[in-house]
C-alpha cells in the first residue's frame, strides 16, 4: 500500500522549480528595465498605463515606485532601490531569498519546501507593513 505522507523528492524538486520561477522571472524582467529617475513610471516600459491612483486622485499608491525599486535593485543600486520604495527593496531581496531556498530544495530534496511557509508568511507580513508605513510617510511628510 502506498503511503501518501511519504516524502517524494521528485515532487519537491518540481515544486521548488515552479516556486522559484515566478520571482526569478520578475527579477530578470526588472534587470531589463531602466529605472525612471523620478522614481515612478518604470512599469510603463512594460506597456502598463500610469498609476491609476496618481491619475485619479493625485496621490501615490503603496506600490508606486515598486517596479523602479526592483529595477534599481537589479542594477546594483540598492540605496536608490530602498529610497524609491523600501517595501520594493525588501521584496526584491526576499525574492532572491526565495530562489535560494528553492535552490537548496532542488539540491537537497529531503528538505521539505513547504516547511518554510510560516517563515515566508511572516516575511510577507513584515514587508507589507513596511510598505504601508513607507507609503504613509510619503503621503504625510513631516
Amino acid at each position: 500500500m502506498h503511503d501518501s505522507t511519504r516524502h517524494n523528492p521528485l515532487k519537491t524538486r518540481i515544486l521548488a522549480v515552479l516556486v522559484a520561477a515566478m520571482p526569478l522571472s520578475l527579477l530578470i524582467t526588472a534587470s531589463q528595465l531602466h529605472p525612471d529617475p523620478d522614481g515612478l513610471g518604470t512599469h510603463q516600459q512594460l506597456g502598463f498605463p500610469p498609476c491609476t491612483s496618481r491619475v485619479l486622485f493625485g496621490v501615490r499608491c503603496p506600490s508606486c515606485g515598486m517596479t523602479t525599486s526592483w529595477a534599481y535593485f537589479m542594477h546594483g543600486q540598492w540605496y536608490a532601490s530602498a529610497s524609491t520604495n523600501l517595501g520594493g527593496f525588501l521584496l526584491a531581496f526576499a525574492a532572491w531569498g526565495t530562489i535560494a531556498v528553492c535552490g537548496v530544495c532542488v539540491a537537497k530534496p529531503q528538505t521539505p519546501l513547504l516547511a518554510h511557509q510560516k517563515t515566508a508568511a511572516w516575511i510577507a507580513i513584515a514587508i507589507a507593513a513596511v510598505t504601508l508605513v513607507d507609503w504613509a510617510v510619503r503621503l504625510f511628510p513631516g
